[in-house]
């Protein structure tokens, strides 16, 4: 057992590499506006379980992505000129998913509805020359995304076995209570990104943001916490240095190889240890949308380099983990404040 269990876990982090790697270098060659979109939902999905999804799950959660993409194209049309109803709706959706994510629900589609529903109000509003629509961009990375995993799956067959066991969830009022701190969290980076001009193409903040909000619950201390703000940190950093690898030879093999290695980095880690898993799916996260911005063909500013994006990840680290420590704490029982009356 033991032997099948190490074989599974090494099987599935040649999924996540292999798939990274070739849906990014697709990306590349075929001049994708955000090329990271596809490896990214691919890589979510190999992360919540070693099992293939079927025809029908497949086919349902590229629907999904589709509707809810529609809606919030949408709703950003609608209300884009009254920014306090967007936001309020907007809200209203990061809620629901990140309550279904405290439950431990919904698998990767909380995280994917939330990806995109900072997605399209940021490209809706910042970025409207985009030379397609986001429905066609979010359709081609969510029918790349699976098509990634069935193709990982393919390739590296999955030897069988009992799948390790997930972190357990959270009680409902612990639930209740993180998932309108979260959503308070990420409507403030969100908000920040719409008003200063300075954040206008840092779509990376509130994405990493919602990332570290989804990992920050497996932190069971300060220790833990600073580790995985570290791990987080180190995807940015090597996004930084494997873009700059990538610039002294640009050419579609050798971008391949490069991503292949860091995605295995991260990728191999994250299917060897269950428990810390979501922390490097976060780090690896980080590094695509990074290392996906400096290879896309979406607008960006002069001082839009790979430095100023390191600088606003660590923004991102830095805010999300004050705020989680300001907005996290428990409300006091009653017995509790009974005891303190006493």
């Amino acid at each position: 057992m033991p032997c099948r269990s190490a074989l599974r876990a090494k099987r599935q982090g040649l999924r996540i590499a292999v798939a990274v790697a070739v849906g990014l270098t697709l990306g590349v060659a075929n001049g994708e506006v955000v090329p990271f979109l596809g490896p990214m939902f691919a890589a979510q999905l190999l992360f919540v379980s070693p099992r293939p999804l079927g025809a029908r799950q497949g086919i349902g959660l590229i629907v999904l992505i589709l509707v809810v993409g529609e809606a919030l194209v949408w709703l950003t049309g609608v209300f884009g000129d009254r920014p306090a109803a967007l936001l309020i709706l907007l809200g209203l959706i990061y809620f629901a998913c990140f309550l279904l994510q405290a439950r431990g629900k919904g698998g990767a589609a909380p995280f994917l509805i939330i990806v995109i529903a900072v997605m399209v109000p940021m490209l809706g509003i910042l970025q409207k020359d985009l030379g397609e629509s986001i429905i066609l961009i979010l359709f081609k990375g969510a029918l790349g995304g699976v098509v990634l995993t069935w193709l990982a799956h393919a390739v590296f067959l999955d030897p069988g076995g009992e799948a390790p066991q997930r972190p357990a969830a959270p009680s409902l009022d612990r639930a209740v209570h993180r998932a309108l701190a979260n959503t308070a969290i990420l409507l403030v980076m969100v908000v920040l990104c719409l008003v200063d001009s300075r954040f206008s193409t840092a779509i990376v903040v509130p994405i990493t943001v919602a990332s570290l909000l989804n990992q920050l619950g497996l932190a069971t201390s300060g220790r833990a916490a600073f580790g995985l703000m570290i791990v987080n940190l180190l995807g940015g950093i090597v996004a930084s240095l494997a873009f700059a690898v990538v610039e002294l030879r640009p050419t579609l093999p050798f971008l391949f190889l490069t991503v292949l290695i860091v995605a295995l980095l991260f990728g191999g880690r994250a299917a060897a240890d269950p428990k810390a898993g979501r922390v490097y799916a976060g780090a690896l996260t980080t590094f695509l949308i990074l290392f996906g911005l400096g290879v896309s063909p979406l607008p960006a500013s002069t001082p839009d380099s790979f430095a100023t994006r390191i600088g606003l990840v660590l923004f991102a680290i830095v805010c999300t983990f004050c705020l989680t420590a300001l907005l996290w704490a428990a409300p006091p029982t009653k017995g509790r404040d009974r005891s303190l009356a006493d």
